[in-house]
């Protein structure tokens, strides 16, 4: 590798970058953390976010200014699909992944100097309070009510789906502060303290035993008038801006890779592969993989170009999660008996938990924008069929 500074990305090859990510991850990364197939509670991945803050590899899309890695998009990618590669979980990082780059381009002075460097020192944990019971898909129908009263909003309402809010203690609020304007035009970005008297949440448990979600409740809770993000009820342009970047990583095949080679350490196992139906369906699903990758690639090389995505990334998302659900689904298949214990089951030296697998491909089709909206979006913006 070329002699250069550990923090002067811009002077190193990507793959020189790439390298120097993995042999990180490898040398750093607890093995009893990756791959896991489930989302990570913050208490487990705390020690190795704090291993990337004190190397200044929390947030490589913050420009250095901020804190952040300040890397060409080209390096980003190439610094989350190394992540991805070695089965690194995805901690807590809504404060980095969405509203930290929201506050660099929207927020004020103060609350990006307030916020930012609790966010990098791991601090302070971020959740997302965006979806509502009856405003999920269409989340512009939000009905969660903020109402300025001197010097502080007060808040009423519910959100519900808030991942992992048990372990936050932030959260950032899409909230109605104009009931006469059109749905679009009266909503507003809101930070709240989770800590703040009329908070309440509510663990919600998973189809697989885990409590991932919560539901968020707010009962007259007061919120400092600075805490709004931007002007007052143009929250909506920057919750799209905010979806931007990570729409691209919805569609990566990461989770699709992890559960083919999951199928195949079965089908060795098993000696499933002398069985001509098992080695059809192995095929055609290992193919599906090999375009899904082949059409990720295509589109990041868009970002790496340093241009913007267009709607056809949601044929991306759509494509990504039906084909992990269909794997997922020949893992319990495949695994006969053993597909209904909800627990790791030995295979020579590995093991296996297809259930595992089977309960987190559920909700891919939903979360980031179902697929039904997905192939609206293709459909009117795309294809430009009738409404």
């Amino acid at each position: 590798m070329t002699a250069v500074a550990r923090d002067d990305y811009d002077a190193m090859t990507d793959a020189e970058f790439r390298t120097m990510v993995r042999d990180f991850i490898e040398a750093e990364c607890p093995a009893e953390i990756r791959h896991l197939p489930r989302r990570i509670r913050w208490h487990e991945v705390k020690p190795w976010s704090q291993k990337l803050s004190k190397r200044g590899w929390l947030a490589p899309q913050w420009p250095k200014k901020y804190g952040g890695m300040g890397m060409s998009v080209s390096k980003q990618i190439a610094y989350l699909e190394e992540l991805d590669r070695a089965g690194v979980p995805r901690a807590p990082d809504m404060g980095i992944v969405m509203l930290g780059p929201l506050l660099i381009n929207y927020g004020s002075e103060e609350q990006r100097q307030t916020y930012l460097p609790r966010i990098l020192a791991c601090e302070d944990v971020w959740c997302q309070g965006y979806s509502e019971p009856n405003a999920g898909s269409d989340l512009a129908s939000l009905r969660l009510e903020a109402v300025l009263d001197g010097d502080h909003w007060v808040v009423n309402g519910q959100k519900t789906w808030t991942t992992l809010a048990q372990d936050a203690n932030w959260i950032f609020l899409l909230v109605r502060t104009d009931k006469q304007a059109k749905k679009q035009e009266g909503i507003s970005f809101l930070l709240v303290d989770l800590s703040t008297p009329g908070v309440t949440r509510r663990p919600i448990m998973t189809l697989g035993g885990h409590e991932e979600f919560c539901e968020t409740f707010f009962d007259n809770v007061r919120v400092p008038k600075d805490n709004i993000v931007g002007k007052v009820n143009e929250g909506w342009t920057m919750a799209k801006a905010l979806l931007g970047f990570e729409r691209i990583f919805l569609g990566s095949p990461k989770l699709s890779q992890v559960a083919l080679n999951r199928l195949a350490l079965l089908g060795r196992s098993t000696g499933a592969f002398e069985d001509d139906r098992f080695r059809d369906k192995f095929t055609q699903l290992r193919l599906d993989v090999a375009d899904l990758t082949e059409a990720y690639s295509r589109f990041a090389d868009i970002l790496r170009r340093g241009e913007a995505l267009g709607p056809d990334v949601s044929i991306l998302k759509i494509f990504a999660t039906s084909t992990y659900q269909k794997i997922t689904e020949a893992l319990v298949e495949m695994s006969a008996e053993n597909g209904s214990i909800d627990e790791p089951v030995t295979y020579g030296n590995d093991s296996l938990d297809a259930l595992a697998h089977y309960w987190l491909s559920r909700p891919a089709t939903i979360y980031g924008g179902s697929s039904e909206v997905q192939r609206n979006i293709v459909a009117k913006q795309v294809l430009d069929l009738p409404g």
